[in-house]
């Protein structure tokens, strides 16, 4: 079978030929979605760069190899701002147009067309009203956040329809709900103002049979039960140091296809053996039903040598059926059966 069928039989747990690291993808993308502005700008730019994005948010970038970060905000006024916000048009040419010229040269043998749908909602509300003003107006004005979140989601569905027309197979939907040891929001908050919007985009997308890949940084275990409730396919980037992976794997298995594992700290830190032992763990632990493609945790610059020992480890040691040094793996989920026994 090829990699785009082999994908999908780890997607749906139904006996892949090999494990593998990523979802073979052809990503596709609005302009802004990497919070580019109209007249361009984003995190390419050198070190001490600004610019504003196509929703009004000021970023500016302080470090080389790191991402910028938001500095000013054109709802921290939530309530008396909403009245006055211009919002982005998902249907404006100099925002959408660019989807359709990405997806010509895509291959439709050898990979899905994949939509990015980052910082979706939670993300793109801390972005235009500030992260502490956030957490306060869930409180203060849960009306005006639900105004908020509701006309972020309308744009989302404006783009979604834009992704379908171009035939998208795949979306992938950002947001990061976790901590290295906790939620960033409660269950509550994520359950009563964030789930209704994620099932308006979720929904839509089921409808057409479009897979969603869901990516939520640090410690998620607390709303795994929501993610496979809302249909998500893929859950990534399962950080090792922030989650108990074989409680990850039960919880899931056979319901939800998980993507990463490896630590970031490992793969930096080296060395080599290091890594590669690591990566015959996570395969036993994760993927010994399919379910599972066994790649990094974070995206970070690696050093060269170190990540190439990840992949090179899951060509490797990926052919099902998984052969039997993954035994470490099995080892640790039977440990864990056996304490919650």
């Amino acid at each position: 079978m090829n990699v785009k069928e082999n994908a999908r039989r780890i997607i749906c747990f139904d006996n892949p030929e090999r494990a593998v690291s990523a979802v073979p993808s052809h990503g596709i993308g609005y302009k802004g979605c990497h919070h580019e502005g109209y007249a361009g700008g984003g995190h390419h730019l050198p070190a001490g760069s600004c610019w504003t994005d196509i929703w009004g948010t000021m970023w500016q970038r302080l470090h080389p190899e790191v991402m910028g970060f938001p500095v000013k905000y054109p709802l921290a006024d939530l309530p008396s701002a909403l009245r006055e916000y211009q919002w982005p048009d998902p249907d404006d040419e100099r925002i959408c147009g660019q989807i359709y010229e990405q997806a010509r040269d895509w291959n439709r043998d050898e990979s899905f067309l994949n939509g990015s749908h980052r910082d979706a909602i939670w993300e793109k509300s801390y972005m235009l009203v500030g992260m502490e003003n956030m957490m306060c107006y869930f409180y203060t004005e849960p009306q005006a956040v639900r105004e908020l979140l509701r006309r972020i989601m309308d744009f989302q569905l404006g783009i979604a329809r834009h992704y379908l027309n171009a035939g998208a197979e795949m979306v992938e939907v950002g947001s990061d709900l976790g901590t290295q040891n906790r939620l960033l929001l409660s269950p509550e908050i994520i359950s009563n103002f964030l789930v209704p919007e994620y099932r308006r985009l979720f929904n839509l997308y089921k409808r057409r049979n479009v897979l969603i890949n869901f990516h939520s940084c640090g410690h998620i275990i607390p709303i795994l039960d929501i993610f496979m409730d809302l249909g998500v396919d893929i859950l990534n980037p399962v950080q090792a140091a922030a989650n108990d992976l074989v409680r990850v794997r039960q919880e899931t298995q056979g319901r939800m296809a998980l993507q990463g594992g490896v630590s970031s700290v490992t793969i930096m830190n080296g060395p080599v053996e290091a890594i590669r032992k690591e990566v015959a763990v996570r395969l036993g632990q994760l993927g010994q039903d399919g379910g599972y493609f066994c790649g990094p945790d974070q995206s970070m610059p690696y050093p060269t040598e170190h990540i190439a020992a990840v992949y090179a480890a899951v060509e490797e040691y990926g052919r099902y059926p998984l052969q039997a040094l993954l035994g470490a793996g099995r080892a640790s989920i039977n440990r864990r059966k056996d304490a919650d026994n």
